[in-house]
């Protein structure tokens, strides 16, 4: 396959996740705010979306790793190599030479079973979420954790360029197009800074596995659940599982791992 060059879009500079922005960003040492981790994904698997369209929204698998920041208006190369006709690998590379992120990506031959949704409480306009900390997420491992709506559509929808007319048409909003990877997988990063306050937190890995394109203007239910928690090298980290359902039917759209630094080394 051809190898995809962009410009990285930081879709998120004024998020409550601060580094995302340049002021506390550099204090940790970056060049600036983080491209989120979401938005690295979605150009990991974009070659993906070239290559086997609305049939990977319907069933793909994608194992998205981060290793290196990726910082807005930086310019990048997505590489891919084709292993077969169901497995894809890519890997971005920057205008450096260095790696940023890579990806394992497929098409799912069974999905007999996806997650049926167990009826989480839905957090309410008043609820404010507790500062994370191992205590916190004890407690969300064994009581449970709010679930939470987002709307794919919207009058401003959530794009991982910022000239939408460059994405694939499927995913175009205003084509009315599906949901992209940047806005499936940035609700479980929504839900679990829903349930747990954490500022700044960096997002690392996400294993997310597709039952159903969503298409424009769907409401989802993402529930929650804790797999466990650690430190490491100083730095604190959080596992959780995310299922996605779409409103109308219950049916889940999305299953997705997501593995983070909830507390940084020195915050």
């Amino acid at each position: 396959m051809k190898s995809w060059t962009a410009e990285a879009l930081n879709t998120a500079p004024d998020s409550s996740n601060k580094i995302h922005g340049d002021e506390l960003a550099k204090q940790y040492g970056f060049q600036g705010g983080l491209v989120p981790g979401v938005t690295i994904s979605a150009y990991l698997i974009h070659p993906a979306i070239e290559l086997w369209k609305e049939e990977w929204l319907n069933n793909g698998y994608a194992d998205c790793r981060i290793t290196s920041p990726l910082y807005d208006k930086e310019l990048f190369t997505v590489d891919a190599e084709v292993v077969d006709e169901n497995k894809l690998n890519t890997t971005l590379v920057k205008s450096n030479g260095s790696v940023s992120a890579n990806a394992a990506i497929s098409l799912s031959n069974d999905l007999s079973n996806p997650p049926t949704r167990r009826g989480d409480e839905l957090v309410d306009d008043n609820f404010v979420p507790p500062e994370a900390s191992f205590e916190v997420w004890k407690k969300l491992e064994s009581e449970g954790c709010k679930a939470f709506r987002f709307n794919w559509g919207g009058k401003d929808p959530l794009v991982y360029l910022k000239d939408s007319s460059l994405l694939p048409d499927l995913l175009q909003p205003d084509l009315g197009g599906m949901a992209n990877l940047s806005f499936l997988l940035g609700c479980s990063n929504w839900i679990l800074a829903g349930n747990a306050y954490m500022n700044p937190w960096v997002h690392l890995q996400t294993v997310s596995q597709n039952y159903r394109a969503v298409s424009m203007e769907t409401d989802l239910i993402a529930e929650m659940s804790v797999n466990k928690f650690y430190e490491k090298k100083g730095h604190e980290f959080i596992d959780v599982d995310v299922n996605l359902f779409d409103q109308k039917d219950n049916s889940c759209v999305m299953t997705i791992n997501l593995v983070a630094i909830f507390k940084l080394r020195g915050s």
